[in-house]
């Protein structure tokens, strides 16, 4: 399993069509976590100061048409998407609870 963070807006946008991220234009692919703790320091590192609820989506790369890449940045090795994100290939939707700064606290279940 791979993880994607992204705030509700852009997930809820178009739910019939593959989620397709501004990264996947701007850059080629889809930015992912190796895990659940890697998941919740993105969303506190990059995610803070976006208002309103974030989820994190928990995609199993398997069941992706794309090509998924290991690649080394600046803060480890991550799994970037090379194409869309499947609807069908999110296992599970996890919500970031926050603190009153916007701090990425933990990960529960969506409802």
């Amino acid at each position: 399993m791979i993880f994607h963070v992204v705030p509700l807006p852009e997930w809820a946008a178009e739910p019939a069509l593959p989620y397709r991220p501004a990264s996947l234009a701007l850059e080629g692919f889809t930015h992912c976590s190796a895990n659940a703790p890697a998941a919740l320091a993105v969303a506190d590192a990059r995610y803070r100061d976006v208002p309103g609820t974030l989820l994190v989506l928990v995609v199993d790369e398997e069941r992706l048409s794309a090509e998924v890449r290991w690649e080394e940045s600046a803060a480890g090795v991550f799994p970037h998407v090379y194409g869309p994100l499947e609807r069908a290939a999110v296992t599970a939707v996890l919500e970031v609870r926050r603190g009153p700064d916007g701090a990425a606290l933990e990960l529960v279940p969506w409802a």
